[in-house]
């Protein structure tokens, strides 16, 4: 017979929150499971979550869509600052996790949860990102972290399962997939070590064999936007899952992340963006021909520092506003068309046109002619623009 406990539970149907759902519930809470689609997911999966999360033993489940939100919150940004951690992560799950984080204390806190638990390790980055939004946005609930306080190993979350009844084919188990609007993350005893590489099977998308020619995407933007794939104009959410599934039939988009935690700690990770990758190069080159060097030049350090403060969890910071007004502001004149050519586990930037591009023949080609100046005004701006090394060489030599 459940208390009064309400808990609510971060419940993605994996093997962490499976446990923590089944645990839980045997501990005597009322366990009501919630689930964020940040993208990525089916509505089969979604109800396959469903089903799954009631054979767990909880009371209710809710699954909350927030692909749009994730967008409009948080990857546009990541977009308009060309956001790659350690120039390889589109940041694909720390961006998310923010946002589900968001909507799960909100949903805790409408039906009057006095706990709410996550099934993130004591070694990882999401359990501050999750603890951090709770504990900010709904000091009064009480955080529970099974995984965590008991420091399991996935062979022993398996065992537990099993032993309650739950066999669920945990054999898939041996990797972490976390898919998103913005990518999918790979886990598993390969990215435990720093030289063995993910094997093929493990990343979600394998490449057609059908495809026997290259495929040239036009992407258009507008204010920094993605407002169309292939001249069909949508919304900019859905324009990302329309060139991923194109991308993503090229087995484009892999790699292997390599960086610092937030606990201190190396960490590695196997990732599969193919639609978050693109859209980043072919945004930067369009802001390359239609941006100042300066804008360009400041874009970059502010950029980087709004990319790994979001990835420390620190969303909810003031700082994070201002960020997004400047990254907003810069994109005033990014609009034009970017042509891109898919291949096999890679893509090419063919080129760009935009009505704001800079690089406008009216005014000179690089190496061959200028029309803005004359020989002598060159001349006179070289040995000016030389003045101060000249001189510092003449006084110290």
């Amino acid at each position: 017979m459940k208390n009064s406990k309400k808990l609510v539970i971060a419940y993605s149907g994996g093997l962490d929150t499976s446990y923590c759902a089944v645990s839980l519930a045997k501990e005597g809470y009322d366990v009501h499971a919630v689930s964020v689609n940040t993208g990525g997911f089916t509505q089969k999966e979604i109800k396959t979550i469903e089903e799954n999360a009631y054979k767990m033993g909880v009371s209710t489940y809710k699954n909350i869509d927030a692909i749009a939100t994730f967008y409009q919150k948080v990857v546009k940004y990541l977009i308009f600052g060309n956001v790659l951690k350690n120039n390889t992560y589109p940041l694909s799950v720390s961006a998310e996790r923010i946002i589900q984080a968001i909507e799960i204390i909100e949903y805790a806190k409408s039906i009057g949860a006095e706990y709410i638990a996550h099934g993130s390790t004591g070694a990882g980055n999401d359990q501050v990102r999750f603890d951090m939004i709770f504990q900010t946005l709904a000091p009064q609930i009480k955080i529970i972290t099974p995984i965590r306080d008991q420091k399991l190993s996935r062979q022993e979350e398996i065992d537990y399962l099993k032993s309650n009844g739950v066999d669920m084919n945990w054999d898939k188990a041996k990797y972490s997939v976390n898919k998103g609007l913005w990518g999918t993350s790979v886990g598993g005893e390969e990215t435990l070590t720093s030289e063995k590489a993910l094997p093929e099977a493990a990343y979600p998308s394998q490449l057609k064999q059908s495809l026997t020619a290259e495929e040239k995407v036009k992407l258009t933007f507008v204010k920094g936007e993605l407002v169309a794939v292939n001249d069909v104009e949508n919304s900019p959410e859905i324009n990302i899952e329309t060139l991923n599934t194109l991308a993503s039939a090229y087995a484009i988009g892999r790699d292997i992340h390599v960086g610092d935690t937030i606990v201190g700690i190396k960490g590695r990770v196997g990732f599969e963006a193919a639609a978050a990758l693109i859209t980043i190069k072919a945004h930067h080159l369009l802001e390359k021909h239609t941006l100042t060097k300066w804008q360009l030049q400041h874009k970059d350090y502010l950029s980087s520092f709004y990319g790994m403060h979001l990835h420390e969890g620190q969303y909810l910071d003031p700082v994070m506003r201002d960020m997004e007004a400047f990254l907003q502001s810069s994109q005033e004149k990014v609009s034009g068309e970017v042509t891109v050519t898919l291949k096999p586990y890679h893509f090419n930037l063919d080129g760009i046109v935009s009505a704001h591009d800079l690089m406008n023949p009216a005014f000179g080609s690089y190496g061959e002619m200028n029309k803005g100046w004359t020989a002598d005004e060159a001349k006179g701006f070289i040995k000016i623009l030389g003045n101060q090394n000249k001189i510092y060489q003449q006084v110290n030599n």
